[in-house]
């Protein structure tokens, strides 16, 4: 499977590390397993690797996970989210590696999985670095568990977001964005530091302007309206 490192300018900032956070990684390629492992344990975390579903299982039978990283080539994701030892806050968040090809299949899924994300391939080790963190932070009873701003608030223990008592159907992207933006309120992003905060890379015009649409959507059926475009700018939240 491709493997790429990209975001070179990132490495300009302090890189995402780790606090020992035990993860698990599972995949049944050998060379994602070693990366994904050496990456994990050089960013600061006590990773285990294993290439199979059944050794996974029985690791986490013996042992509490904080993350789970998930290579989507291995089958029945059930098998992850039904056991008794990962049930509710037993079970650590999990981090899916999927190609775009099987996101379709893939994404129905995760609905029924709290506390998940996915990072498409060919993988970009700063996203999932980053998307890694945003889920262990999941985890931490810390300041920014439960973000608000006005009647609009987020759980991400849950990975849950409400505009007063109505809940608001977010794919991952979507939730990341909303987050993004409610933790910076008042401030306006471009449309290439959306499109690298969400994916970890830059993406095309449309796709930004199609993933803050959807969001929109679903955010701006009350009023006040929260999402804004400042044209030529970006776009921002706030107005409450």
């Amino acid at each position: 499977m491709p493997v790429t490192v990209s975001g070179k300018s990132s490495h300009k900032s302090s890189p995402t590390r780790g606090a020992g956070q035990r993860v698990l990684v599972v995949s049944d390629d050998p060379g994602t397993l070693e990366l994904l492992s050496t990456t994990f344990g050089l960013a600061g975390y006590r990773v285990v690797g294993v290439g199979t579903r059944a050794e996974a299982l029985a690791r986490l039978s013996e042992q509490r996970f904080d993350l789970l990283v998930l290579d989507t080539v291995l089958k029945d994701l059930k098998d992850f989210n039904g056991r008794p030892r990962l049930a509710a806050a037993d079970r650590p968040p999990m981090l899916f590696l999927t190609s775009v090809e099987s996101l379709g299949i893939l994404a129905p899924g995760l609905d029924g999985l709290r506390a998940s994300d996915y990072v498409t391939k060919p993988l970009r080790i700063a996203e999932v670095l980053a998307r890694a963190q945003v889920l262990l932070n999941s985890r931490n009873p810390g300041r920014d568990r439960a973000p608000r701003y006005g009647d609009l608030a987020l759980d991400d223990a849950t990975c849950q977001a409400r505009r007063g008592r109505r809940e608001l159907d977010l794919t991952p992207a979507e939730y990341r964005l909303l987050r993004h933006l409610m933790v910076n309120a008042e401030r306006v992003f471009s449309k290439e530091q959306i499109g690298r905060y969400v994916w970890g890379e830059g993406r095309a015009d449309n796709a930004i302007e199609k993933l803050v649409s959807r969001l929109r959507s679903k955010v701006d059926q009350e009023q006040p309206s929260l999402i804004h475009n400042r044209r030529g700018f970006g776009y921002w939240l706030g107005g409450v």
